[in-house]
């Protein structure tokens, strides 16, 4: 196996299925008898995710186009920079894949949804420097967009809540900001050639079964490259 194994990212808008399709991937990987980790961003359970807390919280401005993107995308940054320090960073050295519930390509959806148009390849470039070169985080091997309209997925959150409204972060009570959302995602997919999942078909969610399908046809290809 080689020492630098694969990590796989996840994206998607909140309630895409994001985790679901991220947990059902690395069970897939571990019956194939590869050494395989699951992480997700944010990491709620560190404390370098306070920032991110008082952030989706409400506590730094009650509209997501209240806090810079910047800075908003640094808060992101820290915590993802101190969980590869001291959780994944020996592990996907040592050969074990990671497969990623988001990762520093959120930045690229929600933050770039800040920004006009004329904006978003500077700030893009910007996070490539800052995650990537500066803080020596990792770059994906494949990320996957799980793409659904911010109708269908606000319905499904609705659902996770139990209809309460007061459960939402900061993003997921602000359905034009996640419109905006989608379109820098999309943006961002075509630009970085992420591997794109329609999630919704004839205006209805495609089954679990069906995504991790479409999921598994692109991982295999990247396992068989850079494993085997």
């Amino acid at each position: 196996m080689n020492l630098k194994a694969p990590l796989i990212v996840i994206e998607g808008l909140d309630g895409s299925g994001k985790a679901t399709q991220t947990a059902l991937l690395t069970q897939y990987i571990k019956e194939k008898n590869i050494s395989v980790r699951q992480i997700s961003f944010p990491d709620y359970n560190n404390p370098s995710s306070s920032l991110v807390k008082m952030y989706l919280g409400g506590e730094l401005g009650d509209n997501p186009n209240d806090i810079n993107p910047y800075a908003a995308a640094s808060f992101y940054a820290v915590d993802r920079y101190a969980s590869y320090q001291q959780f994944w960073k020996k592990d996907m050295q040592s050969g074990t894949v990671i497969v990623a519930d988001r990762y520093a390509t959120s930045n690229a959806i929600y933050q770039l949804a800040k920004l006009e148009k004329q904006d978003y390849d500077k700030f893009l470039l910007w996070i490539e420097d800052y995650e990537y070169r500066l803080l020596q985080l990792p770059k994906p091997d494949l990320v996957i967009y799980l793409d659904m309209p911010v109708e269908v997925s606000q319905k499904l959150l609705e659902k996770r809540y139990d209809g309460d409204e007061s459960k939402k972060d900061l993003h997921e009570s602000h359905d034009e900001f996640l419109k905006q959302c989608r379109q820098s995602a999309l943006y961002s997919a075509k630009k970085y050639h992420w591997q794109i999942i329609d999630c919704v078909e004839n205006d209805m969610p495609r089954t679990i079964e069906a995504i991790h399908q479409d999921i598994v046809n692109y991982v295999e290809n990247l396992l068989f490259r850079t494993i085997h």
